[in-house]
């Protein structure tokens, strides 16, 4: 052999020890038709870079989906196509734990030398070289030679089943990409023999062993693949010096190598896209596809080693979530699972492991941040962990396996530790029932979880085809994810959901679930949490919170769905531990649908659906996420009892006239921890499942169970801190007291000494609890610490709900006293008492002076023009119209008025000051609002649709002491249309609802229409122009259109479309033609519109009352239809007044 004495001329000592262990990898990978060509190139392979990956290739024992493409190809060649294999399902297979025979032992290198290889310095007894110095990491894994009888001088062409490496056309005929195409496979080998892959019968001994690095992390090209490439090439005789650097610089180049590895499809046929079904068979595209599960063929299964098995039958069940593999001291992703650690976390992936298939991994110590990195980006994420240590596999048997176990899947609904925010995560469930009621067509059964407070919420709520309640339920949960029945949930009920999961700025996960899953009666769901012990640790007995509903059974199914998921992700100690409470969507407070939680920007503006501009970003000046978590749920529920108001405002004013209290309360409450989630912690880790757990997580779980205690009793410390320091202010504690329930802080039983004893425990035992390691003693004390402080967990969770009340309004304080402009205490009424004989006098009223947007400040700090604004009666001895009819120009500030006077009534129930000079009002029991014109493509929903939906509802619900905002109805239709249907909604809700409203329109003919209608005020918004030059009177197309923003009487004469037209930079000659289009169209059409001019002075309500003064003169003598007296006086009153009006008019013409 010539290359190598040739290249020991030219190389160093160190150089010739390299190429002769090279010797091993010319034998197993290379096609040879001339051995000094293949020398030579084998050669020019090995000298370019190799990373340690490729050197000491990390094998993940799990990832083989046949033992290797010798199985494949005998599968494929017996029982053909496997879409057409009559075989049983998947054969019974533990998910949790499989034993086996061929787990490998930890620690122990890979071979990479024969063991016949001497050094330079075991050879000629010289000096060490480099490479010497590290042969003792390559040791001997076994015994048995791998290639003993073959001499590394001669290497032949190999034609029989000795083969190392042989064409295998038959095994591959075509491999599909990753969008499913089928493409030519140029390099497909069978690679055979004790030296490559491990054939299906050697289940004994795993030759694979893990070396100590970890591949994945290692950026290279694989060596195999550079050997196989090279081989094809000298194999066509067209390679020559100068081809061959270009090649080998076009090799070294990382990127080049990376994109051809990461695009091969996996190798194992029941993965490919075209292939792949769930556990029953179903392909992709069959509407009843489990995404979750996996078909693996049941002969392909049993030939895969225990270790294979424990991987694929786990995996086969949770294709939804990336499962992390524990090999020795590695976790290994594999296959699809590699695929999106390679995309997310841009870890290098490479052909390893059983079977050479694709993976990747990372060391123990920085798995928990690659978990919180795809968390972070939407990804399930699961732990199989090694139940025993290698030495304790050993000690049962030598070829004992060590046990594995699914013991944890994380999901962003679901996580309760690392960086998640101080807002609320919420995992939803849904399940929705046709009925037959009369205005509710649908009935919701729903529970949710918030796993790191450790609570869950169980209702049900009747709805109609606008599914106006369910946007409500989901805007105030504001889920992370949604789990409902894929064939059981209605086509408008699931573009809710769309529809009110696209308003945020984060993506929210939709889980449909198959139908077998989602068969949860409310029996079966009963016997199912008292045989497992659901619900055990919670405050209140799990019986009452669901017997209360008025829809028991639905949201019995709903809380059976949501316990099947967290049964799925190992949940159970959040189930057996955590508290259950009933949820209503409305309970006695203001409502407020979803849709008007949108169009009013309560938690999320239109613009980029972010928190900007918002009411709660307004509102949120908390300090403890205890209390921005209280914050919304307030927001979410305004109150509607004047008692409970006043309770609010009145601490409030205290924390604004006293700022010391304000700033001291400031101080305590940055020192609290997150106490809620801490206390859901603790609580969970009451028998719970660590002891189970493998040695290394149970004791990094007891670490964080010690961190997590002392933190919540030094945090309790603060708390207690300040509620005995606000006893020192008596006023502001006797207005605390009536607003919340306080446990006995001091004494003999209070608070205060049973948290000192738990202080000095937390000091004598565990001083270093931020980071202290826990032996057997100390974990035995901090189980009975922890049992101690639970039993008195109703009284800490009292304490919480304190705190946090104190932070929301100390926030509410603070954005009084901070504010721009002007802030009121509200004086609110209590609801409308309607009588028949005197409905007017105590009607609802709505009066704001002063009132200005909160958040519509301009960029320069200016603010938005006060206004003044009054519904309903002034003066206990007048009566004022309930009804404005706005008009004014096209960004004249209609819409900020409307606005601000939603979040006006939404500030005082609230308890908190109004952005106004003074604000008297009655509670409102529901806004409703119908603003601006959009459509929802991805609901389906045009502008009109989407105009007469929210329409319908506000007509379906509305009652008298509602408030209703209706901005430009009829606007998505023709022009006649839209007018009809905009003149028959404002009269039947002035007329018949009788409610608080305030309706902009471009519509003018309504205000001829209802100009002397006595429930109809007409206001606008005014305007002004400014000519641009002096001298003669400008034209109108000369002069600028200046906005005032204030509202004026009377109503607008035009909406000025042309002068907005003009600022908006379309074209003057564009305009000037449209403006003497416009004066045709008036001069045309304005004639069929004459009749509504007469209507100023005889309104359609005079016809109705006409009506029924010739009804009863028809009938005053006739037995076969009695009139009520009330109904009589309340038309002839009404008739006098219009009367008498018209007079004060007539007289006042002729006097001018």
């Amino acid at each position: 052999m010539t290359c190598p004495l040739l290249i020991r001329c030219h190389y160093s000592d160190v150089a010739l020890n390299e190429i002769d262990s090279l010797s091993r990898y010319i034998q197993r990978y290379t096609v040879i038709e001339n051995n000094r060509t293949v020398i030579k190139r084998s050669i020019l392979s090995f000298f370019q870079k190799p990373s340690p990956t490729t050197q000491g290739l990390v094998s993940g024992d799990a990832t083989s989906g046949g033992g290797g493409l010798r199985s494949t190809v005998k599968e494929e060649d017996v029982n053909g196509d496997d879409s057409v294999r009559s075989v049983e399902r998947n054969v019974s297979k533990s998910v949790d734990e499989v034993r086996g025979t061929d787990t490998p032992p930890e620690k122990v290198p890979r071979r990479v030398l024969p063991s016949s290889f001497k050094t330079a310095e075991s050879a000629g007894g010289g000096a060490s070289s480099l490479f010497s110095n590290i042969m003792h990491k390559f040791v001997k894994v076994d015994d048995r030679e791998c290639s003993a009888e073959r001499s590394r001088e001669h290497v032949v062409p190999l034609h029989d089943d000795s083969s190392v490496c042989t064409r295998a056309d038959n095994v591959f005929p075509q491999c599909h990409s990753n969008n499913g195409q089928p493409q030519e496979r140029d390099h497909a080998f069978s690679v055979s023999g004790t030296v490559g892959l491990r054939s299906v019968e050697d289940e004994g001994v795993d030759n694979d062993v893990l070396g100590p690095e970890t591949p994945g992390m290692r950026p290279s090209v694989p060596r195999l693949k550079r050997v196989l490439e090279d081989g094809m090439a000298i194999k066509e005789n067209k390679v020559t010096a100068l081809d061959s650097n270009k090649r080998l610089k076009m090799l070294q180049d990382p990127v080049c190598g990376d994109k051809k590895e990461v695009n091969e499809g996996t190798k194992f046929e029941w993965l490919e896209p075209s292939r792949i079904r769930d556990a029953n068979r179903r392909r992709p595209d069959d509407p009843l596809y489990d995404r979750k599960t996996l078909y693996i063929p049941p002969d392909v299964f049993k030939k895969m080693s225990a270790s294979q098995k424990q991987y694929w039958g786990v995996k086969s069940e949770y294709m939804d979530v990336v499962l992390f593999f524990k090999v020795g001291k590695f976790y290994e992703l594999y296959e699809l699972d590699a695929e999106v650690g390679h995309k997310e976390l841009d870890w290098k992936m490479t052909l390893s492991g059983v079977g050479k298939c694709r993976q990747v991994g990372i060391s123990e110590s920085g798995i928990d941040d690659a978990v919180q990195k795809l968390l972070a980006r939407g990804y399930k994420v699961g732990r199989i962990e090694q139940l025993e240590t290698s030495d304790q596999a050993k000690a049962r048997g030598s070829n004992s396996i060590i046990p594995r176990k699914l013991v944890q899947v994380l999901t962003p609904s679901t996580a309760s530790e690392g960086n998640i925010g101080p807002d609320a995560v919420h995992l939803l469930a849904i399940k929705e029932v046709k009925t037959e009621l009369e205005k509710c067509s649908n009935v919701y059964g729903f529970a949710f979880v918030d796993c790191a407070a450790l609570r869950f919420w169980v209702g049900s709520i009747s709805d109609d085809a606008s599914c106006a309640a369910l946007g409500a339920l989901l805007m105030q949960v504001s889920p992370k994810e949604v789990v409902y029945e894929s064939k059981r949930l209605s086509r408008e009920a699931q573009k809710a959901l769309r529809k009110y999961t696209l308003t945020g700025s984060t993506a929210v996960q939709l889980s449909p679930l198959p139908q077998v899953m989602g068969d949860t009666d409310a029996c079966g769901v009963r016997k199912v949490i008292e045989s497992n012990g659901y619900f055990r640790g919670s405050s209140e007995s799990w019986n009452s919170a669901v017997d209360a509903l008025a829809e028991c059974d639905i949201a019995l199914s709903a809380l059976g769905e949501l316990i099947n998921h967290l049964s799925r992700l190992k949940l159970e100690d959040v189930l057996k531990n955590g508290d259950i409470y009933p949820y209503q969507v409305y309970r006695g407070c203001l409502r407020i649908d979803g849709q008007t939680m949108v169009n009013l920007e309560i938690f999320n503006n239109s613009c980029d659906g972010g928190p900007s501009g918002t009411l709660y970003k307004y509102l949120d000046n908390c300090v403890s996420p205890t209390g921005k978590r209280l914050l919304r749920n307030w927001i979410c529920h305004p109150l509607k009892d004047v008692g409970s108001i006043n309770k609010r405002l009145d601490v409030v004013e205290e924390f604004t006239a006293n700022s010391e209290i304000m700033q001291i309360t400031g101080q305590y409450l940055h020192k609290l921890p997150d106490l809620e989630r801490l206390l859901g912690r603790i609580k969970s880790s009451v028998q719970s499942s660590a002891s189970v757990l493998p040695a290394l997580l149970g004791k990094k779980m007891l670490k964080q169970r010690v961190k997590a205690f002392g933190q919540i009793v030094k945090g309790f410390r603060s708390g207690i801190d300040l509620l005995l320091a606000l006893q020192k202010e008596s006023n502001m504690m006797k207005l605390l007291c009536k607003l919340c329930k306080l446990p006995i802080i001091v004494g003999k039983s209070g608070l205060e000494l049973f948290l000192s004893q738990f202080e000095a425990a937390i000091d004598s035992d565990f001083p270093n609890y931020q980071n202290q390691d826990v032996t057997g003693e100390n974990a035995e004390t901090l189980t009975i610490l922890i049992e101690l402080f639970i039993e008195r967990a109703s009284e800490w969770s009292e304490v919480i709900h304190t705190i946090s009340c104190l932070d929301v309004l100390r926030s509410f304080a603070i954005a009084a006293s901070l504010s721009a402009g002007s802030m009121a205490r509200p004086v609110v009424f209590p609801e409308s008492k309607n009588t028949i004989q005197n409905q007017e006098t105590n009607g609802p009223i709505l009066k704001i002076q002063g009132l200005w947007h909160p958040f519509a400040v301009a960029a320069d700090g200016q603010l938005p023009v006060p206004n003044d604004l009054l519904l309903g009666e002034a003066k206990s001895s007048s009566v004022h119209p309930r009804s404005l009819l706005l008009t004014g120009p096209n960004m004249g500030g209609k819409s900020t008025l409307l606005r601000a006077t939603c979040l006006a009534v939404i500030f005082a129930q609230l308890g908190c000051y109004v952005p106004c000079e003074t604000c008297e009002l009655s509670l409102v029991d529901t806004i409703f609002t119908r603003l601006g014109a959009s459509d929802r493509i991805m609901t389906g929903e045009s502008t009109f649709l989407v105009e007469c939906t929210e329409t319908a509802s506000v007509l379906q619900n509305a009652t008298q002491d509602s408030l209703v905002i209706l901005d430009e109805l009829g606007r998505g239709t023709s022009t006649f249309d839209g007018y009809a249907i905009a003149y028959s909604v404002f009269r039947h809700l002035v007329e018949r609802v009788q409610c608080r409203m305030l309706f902009a329109t471009h519509y003018h003919p309504l205000t001829k229409e209802f100009s002397s209608h006595p429930r109809v005020t007409l206001k606008h918004m005014a305007c002004a122009f400014r000519s641009r030059s002096s001298g003669q009177e400008p034209r109108r197309c000369d002069q600028d259109l200046v906005f005032l923003y204030r509202l004026a009487d009377g109503a607008c004469p035009e909406s000025y479309g042309l002068q907005v037209a003009l600022m908006a930079g379309i074209p003057n000659q564009v305009v000037e033609t449209a403006s003497v289009a416009a004066q045709a169209m008036k001069r045309s059409i304005g004639e069929n519109f004459k009749s509504s001019e007469l209507r100023s002075e005889f309104s359609s309500l005079h016809e109705e009352w006409l009506k029924t003064l010739v009804g009863i003169s028809q009938v005053i003598h006739s037995d076969k239809a009695v009139f009520e007296e009330e109904d009589v006086y309340d038309t002839l009153f009404c008739l006098w007044h219009e009367l008498r009006s018209s007079c004060s008019v007539a007289q006042v013409k002729a006097i001018t």
